[in-house]
């Protein structure tokens, strides 16, 4: 008979289910050079691309090197935690990161709010996405909305990105074309690198065209910077409410599939209550959110990270440890990427969104029936509107919900 622990610890089907998981020395057993790479490929791909879309937001919200910094430990430090600790628990490779979409949200939004409303946005969000996991409502919520309009939201948030890449040509071409088709090359060629050998290819065009100063700082270890946050109905609404989608519908769905596809059976209400719980307490810190990933979760979920799938738990833990340490000196990243010339920053973060808005894009429009509801989401959010101090996110989302319903009832009458 099996150990009833398995069970309850390890929920993948594994080909020895009879081997106990323990605590300790099942952990010194596990441990393992492709998953320890695994992690550390994780964490290279999290930097080299979505911090870039991080900072950008950053930029958008016009926020100083303390509170950059301060965001970039946040969304580090409660990644690292909920990796190691849901892993270890689990015997999983749970995978956690910021929200890249909920960042090129920000991106398009954070500007028009005060920093103490967005703050106040940034934990009304993460307790809504707890409560939602904890209680189970998760999945009736991403029922309830149709799938097309809520990827038509993402997709219109995401075009300026993808726009963004072409739209530097005329400054930088030689940087732009040069970084765009060193992505290309790697995409067909390593695919799971293409971005970082896109930062890497721009970085020599650019030191080679307009110049790369990079300014190292002080190197010392991030001091967080608390912001008490403030309420307001417009933050609430052009804020919360579309961060909470996109975290809901754009990161744990898919995250949560992942995992499904990989054979192991998640306990949603456990993860996504978590990492919104960890979510809410580094909120004052500028933590948009903690969620669960799907590009990187990928990498450690995969055969490559270990042939047992019960011993890749060891990948989720090994990108939890290097969170830790990479985000605690956030100051240095935020001072390194801040050197970076607009072009390039443009062209890396168009890139590391490309699959996003391609896949978002694709599912939008492909019920018949929907895509008249998904065009008006999209082309509203894309539109970058502001009405009644509410950005194009929330209206967007609003116009194709009443696209939806109009046209929905009409067909059926």
């Amino acid at each position: 008979m099996a150990d009833p622990s398995i069970v309850q610890r390890s929920t993948v089907q594994s080909p020895d289910p009879a081997e106990p998981p323990g605590p300790g020395p099942s952990l010194r057993r596990d441990v393992s050079l492709p998953a320890l790479l695994a992690g550390l490929v994780c964490i290279a791909v999290s930097f080299s691309g979505p911090l870039v879309v991080v900072l950008a937001a950053a930029a958008a919200g016009r926020l100083d090197p303390a509170h950059t910094a301060s965001w970039i430990w946040a969304v580090s430090i409660g990644s690292g935690l909920t990796c190691l600790l849901l892993s270890w628990w689990t015997r999983t490779p749970v995978i956690t990161a910021w929200s890249t979409p909920g960042a090129a949200l920000l991106v398009a939004s954070l500007g028009q709010y005060p920093y103490r409303d967005a703050v106040g946005a940034f934990v009304l969000s993460s307790v809504a996405v707890a409560l939602f996991g904890l209680t189970g409502l998760f999945g009736r919520l991403v029922r309830a909305i149709p799938t097309g309009i809520v990827n038509a939201m993402l997709a219109g948030i995401l075009f300026t990105f993808g726009a963004g890449i072409f739209t530097e040509l005329r400054g930088a071409p030689v940087l732009v074309l040069g970084c765009f088709t060193a992505f290309l090359l790697a995409k067909r060629l390593v695919p799971r690198y293409a971005v970082p050998v896109a930062l890497l290819a721009g970085a020599v065009l650019a030191a080679a065209t307009v110049g790369l100063p990079l300014n190292l700082g002080s190197g010392g270890p991030t001091v967080p910077v608390l912001t008490v946050p403030a309420l307001s109905w417009a933050a609430t609404v052009g804020l919360a409410l579309p961060l909470t989608i996109v975290a809901l519908a754009s990161q744990n769905a898919p995250g949560l599939g992942i995992m499904r596809a990989s054979g192991y059976r998640p306990d949603d209400r456990l993860l996504i209550g978590a990492t919104g719980a960890v979510s809410v307490l580094l909120a004052p810190f500028g933590s948009p959110g903690i969620n669960l990933a799907a590009i990187t979760a990928a990498i450690c979920t995969s055969p490559e990270s270990h042939p047992d799938p019960r011993r890749r738990y060891v990948a989720g833990m090994s990108a939890g440890v290097l969170y830790l340490l990479v985000g605690s000196f956030g100051g240095v990243l935020v001072s390194l990427f801040t050197g970076l010339p607009h072009a390039l920053i443009a062209v890396i973060a168009g890139v590391a969104l490309l699959a996003s808005f391609q896949g978002s894009l694709t599912v939008a429009l492909t019920e018949p029936h929907g895509r008249d509801a998904a065009v008006v989401t999209f082309l509203a959010t894309a539109s970058g509107m502001s009405l009644f101090g509410i950005g194009a996110a929330f209206w967007g989302l609003l116009l194709g919900l009443a696209t939806h319903l109009v046209l929905g009832g009409r067909r059926s009458g």
